[in-house]
């Protein structure tokens, strides 16, 4: 049984407040100190200090850039009770952070599928928080066996996802991870389909060469097709399947 039992920032309350006395709360507002208010899902208000906000983007003076503290208003947060004072709640979402990071170098493994929420798209991946806003990185080659252009063609900002654990690295906390190893294998995807039936396919190549073009018949099953005028990347086509080889791990296609 895993011991990472952790949440991404986000996640259900219900799940969250069960777990390691990690709360979870939206931040209502931000201010001038950079301090972040925070409302709890039972109506609780508290405040986490801008020395408490980050615990690893931060600068010399440990404390994060004011521009992270404000992009962080009416989003969801994690921490950890720092100290009650009567009414007063003060929270750390550092502390929150640094249980999260410490199994992150520990006790995590190589090949563990974890729960995840998509933070940030860029051209060469998908940044996904893991657990208390620890950001992995899932490299666009990481995110399916058929070949995209774009994270977007796979994922979306928000989007909950079951996410692979690829590399850690135990010194620095940097995770790399991997989508398409929870897509299934491609005797998993092949066994799904047959040679002789008709189905639909998306184009993910329009370069002419000497073996055909690649066409996705699954995210991580692709087949081979003789190349043909006007194919458009992206573009649904209507295909039969010829031949599957399950010992050469090929599909051999035909464009209807």
């Amino acid at each position: 049984m895993s011991v990472f039992n952790f949440f991404p920032e986000g996640w259900r309350n219900d799940e969250i407040e069960n777990t390691k006395g990690i709360l979870q709360g939206i931040v209502t507002n931000c201010d001038e100190h950079c301090n972040l208010y925070v409302e709890l899902s039972n109506g609780k208000r508290g405040i986490i200090p801008r020395t408490e906000v980050e615990a690893i983007n931060i600068d010399e003076n440990g404390v994060p850039k004011i521009n992270l503290c404000e992009g962080k208003v009416h989003k969801y947060v994690q921490f950890k009770l720092k100290e009650k004072n009567g009414d007063k709640l003060i929270f750390s979402r550092k502390d929150a952070q640094n249980e999260v990071l410490n199994c992150v170098k520990h006790d995590l493994k190589e090949g563990e599928c974890v729960r995840g929420i998509v933070k940030n798209i860029t051209p060469y991946g998908a940044f996904i928080d893991i657990g208390g806003g620890i950001v992995g990185l899932a490299y666009i080659e990481d995110l399916s066996v058929a070949r995209i252009k774009s994270p977007y063609e796979r994922l979306k900002i928000g989007q909950n996802v079951k996410i692979v654990v690829k590399s850690i690295n135990r010194e620095t906390g940097k995770i790399n991870l991997s989508y398409k190893d929870t897509l299934g294998t491609w005797e998993e995807n092949a066994h799904k389909f047959s040679a002789g039936m008709n189905v639909k396919g998306i184009v993910r190549e329009t370069e002419k060469n000497k073996n055909g073009i690649f066409i996705e018949i699954t995210p991580n099953l692709v087949g081979m097709a003789e190349y043909k005028d006007g194919l458009e990347y992206g573009k649904q086509v209507d295909i039969h399947i010829k031949k599957i080889d399950y010992d050469k791990k090929k599909v051999k296609v035909v464009l209807l």
